[in-house]
């Protein structure tokens, strides 16, 4: 499997045109991105659209970079099996609560293919490519560079796979919202958002506080009361951490390869077990 994409489901788009298409032609296509060969890429109503330089070549009399159009038009998933999707989906906690986190479940494409539908590309019944360029391949160098475009963008915004398909981020998130378990995480969401208020100070801004007078120096030392001889157990706080993994796993501020919730996971554990509490 290709190692391209920084996210899972990046990769598994790429994995699952691997299993369609030649893989030497697909290889071909990564130089196209990483060599900025792609001059215009855009998705619009889940079809991308892109331009990509081509190659000068004397042997074919080719003395000028062309510019090929390359399109890429996903076929969409009807609207009656989009209802049935999204009903299993909302019924199953561990689902909709990711989805409604602006995350995918690793496990998303089992749901689908329970009711016999696939998210991810499972042949070219699922999606047409073409290529303005002379190679009668497809997929072309030009397409296959598009094709890792397309997981690039998806590991930014994962949720373009379900645009891709004919539905767009807010009309999944309205619908999952209007089952029982969508409403219920959905008043949690809102519970947990708050308004920014700017800070004066960078810096917590110390405060002096006048101490009490001690008429004893013994209650200076010891203090007035006796500590407790026993301690009662601390229980273990639970942290939603909602504001936290509303972000993704790849937020737009985070330019590392791994995750950032992994990251965030390690920092509050850390945290939590060297807080005296």
């Amino acid at each position: 499997m290709s190692k391209f994409s920084r996210t899972w489901w990046g990769q598994e788009f790429i994995q699952a045109l691997e299993h369609i298409s030649d893989d030497g032609r697909l290889s071909r296509g990564r130089a196209y991105v990483n060599n900025g060969k792609i001059t215009f890429f855009e998705i619009k109503d889940g079809i991308v659209g892109a331009t990509v330089r081509g190659s000068i070549n004397a042997y074919f009399g080719v003395y000028k970079e062309p510019l090929y159009i390359t399109t890429i038009e996903f076929h969409d998933i009807s609207a009656a099996k989009w209802a049935a999707a999204i009903a299993l989906i909302a019924s199953r906690a561990s689902l909709i609560s990711r989805l409604l986190l602006n995350e995918i479940p690793s496990n998303i494409e089992d749901s689908f293919t329970t009711l016999g539908l696939n998210l991810l590309p499972h042949g070219e019944k699922d999606f047409n490519a073409q290529c303005s360029c002379p190679d009668y391949g497809n997929p072309c160098k030009h397409i296959a560079g598009v094709y890792y475009r397309i997981a690039a963008e998806l590991d930014r915004d994962p949720f373009l796979l379900f645009e891709l398909r004919g539905l767009s981020r807010e009309d999944l998130h309205k619908e999952l919202a209007k089952s029982p378990l969508g409403q219920a995480l959905s008043a949690e969401l809102q519970l947990s958002q708050g308004s920014l208020k700017p800070a004066e100070s960078y810096y917590t801004k110390p405060t002096i506080v006048a101490a009490e007078p001690v008429e004893r120096l013994q209650d200076f030392w010891q203090g007035t009361k006796r500590l407790p001889q026993t301690m009662e157990p601390v229980v273990k706080p639970l942290v939603a951490g909602i504001p936290v993994k509303k972000q993704g796993d790849f937020p737009a501020f985070w330019h590392r390869n791994n995750s950032f919730l992994e990251v965030m996971e390690e920092l509050y554990e850390q945290v939590r077990n060297k807080s005296p509490l």
